[in-house]
């Protein structure tokens, strides 16, 4: 994409804008001034820089530029603009090696000539003379319908909260707002000059400031994804901007193509007030007492909700070297010119000094089965009832899915969206969300409380994109509760320090111990499978789970065991029905529902069932226990499979494997640890014994 360049001359500074309709910028600053009259006469005139270059480097001009004194650059010529341009624009234009893109969109040879052709720096309007012949001949040829502020407050208000690219944009108006499809760009140019929408590229540099020129220089700046946070190193030609070299971002590409010349939008969303809903105090008995919660539910639910009541704090919010900052320059230039702010302006850039913190953070510790989501349910009431916009987040698409008829039904007041990929409902207005953590990446400080579930689960755990993304969905002043059986190590850390509040939750709702592990010494799977026989100790135990009646998971370290595994399993037990699934499996929803609906009497997978499936009578079986791709953490939610139900809580856990590691020892001493707590703390029923 291509955008206009223009500069704000003010009393004491200018300021550099950028616009997709450059008429409805005149339009807005001629009648403003006009009608205010000398309540703006700090305003002194409209200056074009450029009617149409590449999107990236005129959000790079406008980040780099901020403010600067009046006094000195309104003796600059044009010559001094383009000298300005080249220092700060170095990186690019090397990057395009030999030529540059003017504003009919051709190649011409790179240099400050063909520099100067596709800035075209003139004056538009100047006070106390009005319009020049070329601001009134960019008028009469305007190339964009034009729309008012009642368009522009409605596409504002769709975009509130949002994150969007502009094909993205597309999506929502045709779905919300199609009449608007004509006019967009004017109405979206209006929304920015409100101070309600942000404009900027999908691509910029991390260190983007305001500051003086700078000169051409050879190493090109650090480029990141204003979208998902990570660095960007790829450049391709582009037939959008007419770059030889445009960056793009490979990381969030499944999203759509963040690239520099990529139009980012990014909609303000109005800040609930701390004492909205009912005060600032924590009407902890009223919340707790309807959702049935066990004293260890009722327990941190209770220190969750103090947290959420405690007043915010006075402080910025915390944007990072790549998140937007035409907020500081947007900021300055109301307060400068004295245009009226109109909605809530978008965030100032962080200090030199660095940035300040981010939201608050809680983490709600609760072992595997203890209830996390009935937990959470005097949360979400309590932020709804002061008017806040909730978000519950969970790394996989299944869990989502699972949670949104319980999240329905119990808030069927509530406007509710559940967020995947292919959702029919990633336009709907809603006070609750429930998403899946790429989702996040469409959303920009829109929610009052976010609740991460599964922070150790795959993809969330390590990947600092889905980290960025759920930092950018939480406003300034809102929370973050993070919900985990097995915390990441960083997380834990904080916990063992003081810094990090918390509630540890070490029961499960019915009141009896976690199954401890026990241990079987055997040769490794593929021994066995070599040798065509599984060891007759674990064939016994086996035995003991099918005469009991359970259910029983069997997981193995490797896809390539589940088939043979499988066989010999079907050879020994076979009056029942054997099945496996894993990641690779086209059927592997049949085949958890079929567990599920206990047609399968033992299932052989991966890693991909130790979260998310809960079977009313189970046993779990870890083969190659020992494997260096169960850590500590996949131990302990594996094992987690069993004794869920109040009707079955004994369930069985096997750790099989020829050695006793590290991460096996650590497994059972969690759970011990966390059953010596509940019976400390009284959450374990009278007769029950800790081992």
């Amino acid at each position: 994409m291509k955008a206009g360049l223009y500069a704000v001359r003010g009393k004491q500074a200018w300021t550099l804008w950028v616009t997709l309709d450059l008429c409805t910028d005149l339009d807005w600053w001629s009648k403003r001034l006009e009608e205010a009259g000398g309540r703006f006469s700090a305003a002194e005139g409209v200056f074009q820089i450029s009617s149409a270059m590449p999107l990236g480097w005129a959000v790079t001009l406008r980040d780099d530029f901020g403010h600067r004194p009046g006094a000195e650059l309104d003796r600059w010529s044009d010559r001094d603009w383009l000298r300005y341009m080249e220092g700060v624009l170095g990186a690019e234009l090397l990057a395009e090696r030999t030529k540059v893109v003017i504003g009919g969109g051709q190649g011409v040879p790179m240099g400050i000539r063909s520099l100067g052709e596709a800035a075209n720096l003139k004056w538009l309007w100047v006070r106390g003379r009005g319009f020049t012949a070329s601001g009134a001949a960019l008028l009469r040829g305007r190339d964009f319908p034009a729309a008012g502020p009642l368009e522009a407050s409605r596409l504002a208000d769709a975009l509130a909260g949002r994150s969007l690219l502009e094909a993205e944009l597309q999506q929502l108006l045709a779905e919300r707002l199609p009449e608007l499809g004509p006019a967009w760009r004017s109405a979206l140019q209006h929304a920015h000059l409100q101070g309600r929408v942000q404009l900027t590229s999908g691509v910029a540099r991390a260190d983007a400031r305001g500051g003086p020129a700078r000169p051409l220089v050879r190493r090109a700046p650090e480029l990141r994804c204003r979208r998902c946070g990570s660095g960007v190193h790829r450049r391709t030609p582009c037939g959008s901007c007419g770059c030889g070299g445009c960056a793009y971002c490979e990381a969030c590409f499944a999203l759509g193509r963040s690239r520099s010349c990529a139009l980012l939008l990014r909609g303000s969303s109005a800040e609930v007030p701390p004492a909205a809903g009912g005060g600032t105090g924590c009407p902890t008995g009223s919340l707790l007492d309807r959702w049935g919660l066990s004293p260890a539910q009722r327990e941190a639910a209770a220190a969750a909700l103090r947290f959420l009541a405690q007043p915010p704090e006075p402080a910025a919010p915390a944007p990072t070297a790549a998140s937007p900052e035409a907020g500081g320059p947007l900021r300055v230039a109301w307060s400068r010119i004295g245009i009226p702010i109109l909605g809530r302006l978008l965030p100032r850039r962080a200090a030199p000094s660095g940035p300040t913190p981010g939201p608050p953070r809680f983490l709600l510790w609760a072992v595997t089965g203890a209830g996390k989501t009935e937990m959470i349910f005097p949360l979400l009431r309590y932020s709804l009832d002061r008017g806040g916009k909730v978000l519950v987040a969970t790394p996989r698409r299944d869990v989502v899915l699972e949670l949104g008829p319980r999240i329905a039904k119990a808030f069927p007041e509530v406007p509710t969206a559940v967020l995947y990929g292919g959702s029919p409902q990633r336009w709907a207005e809603a006070k609750l969300v429930l998403s899946t953590t790429h989702q996040l990446m469409r959303f920009y400080q829109a929610f009052d409380l976010v609740i991460i579930d599964e922070i150790d689960a795959f993809p969330y755990h390590n990947d600092p994109m889905l980290a960025y993304a759920a930092a950018q969905s939480c406003k300034p002043c809102g929370r973050f509760v993070f919900l985990s059986a097995t915390p990441p190590a960083r997380l834990e850390r904080e916990v063992r320090s003081g810094s990090l509040p918390h509630a540890k939750v070490p029961a499960r709702f019915h009141g009896h111990p976690l199954p401890l592990p026990v241990r079987i010494g055997m040769k490794p799977v593929d021994v066995c499978l070599r040798r065509g026989e599984l060891p007759k100790a674990l064939l016994a135990a086996l035995e003991t789970s099918m005469q009991r009646g359970a259910q029983i998971f069997v997981f193995v370290a490797r896809i390539r065991h589940i088939e043979p595994v499988v066989a010999l399993l079907r050879k020994h037990f076979s009056a029942v029905a054997v099945e496996g699934t894993s990641s690779q499996d086209k059927q592997r929803g049949d085949h958890v529902l079929e567990f599920r609906a206990a047609q399968t009497r033992i299932l052989v997978t991966t890693t991909i069932l130790e979260r998310g499936v809960t079977i009313p009578k189970s046993d779990v079986y870890i083969l190659d226990a020992d494997s260096e791709l169960f850590d500590e953490a996949s131990l302990v939610q594996m094992a987690g499979r069993a004794g869920r139900s109040k009707d079955d809580p004994k369930g069985r856990v096997v750790f099989a494997s020829p050695e006793w590691t590290r991460s096996q020892k650590g497994a059972v001493r969690q759970i011990r640890e966390m059953n010596e707590m509940a019976y400390k703390h009284g959450f374990l029923k009278e007769d029950e014994e800790v081992v």
